[in-house]
């Protein structure tokens, strides 16, 4: 009976302990969006207040179309050859940034430091 309930036990906190982790990997704590392009930002967009708007970032003669719509931004369309940045879909997390490697641009949440990333915070 004891290794029963021990058991239980053990298996609840092991899934809140999933449960929690998803929550916290999965929802964006800032709605601030910076876009890097080869290292450098170019833009940093406070997500909350931006209007709905659709624009290209240019690298050594590649475009990517970054798309803003309500209050979420994503690679809309860009002429790489796998399209894997547009593939990714609305920036969700900030453990997980949009990358477009074949550009060099990267859409990450910006959490006002930079000292450490978004993972190890």
């Amino acid at each position: 009976m004891k290794i029963k309930v021990f058991i239980i036990i053990i298996a609840a906190i092991f899934l809140i302990g999933i449960v929690g982790s998803a929550i916290v990997l999965t929802a964006p704590k800032k709605s601030t969006a910076r876009i890097i392009s080869d290292g450098q930002i170019v833009e940093t967009i406070d997500l909350d207040a931006a209007e709905d708007r659709t624009f290209d970032v240019s690298y050594g003669g590649y475009v990517n179309t970054v798309e803003i719509k309500d209050h979420r931004i994503r690679i809309k369309d860009a002429d790489c050859p796998d399209k894997t940045c547009v593939n990714m879909g609305w920036l969700k997390s900030s453990s997980a940034p949009i990358v477009c490697l074949p550009h060099r641009l990267v859409i990450e949440f910006a959490d006002g430091t930079d000292d450490i990333d978004a993972v190890t915070r």
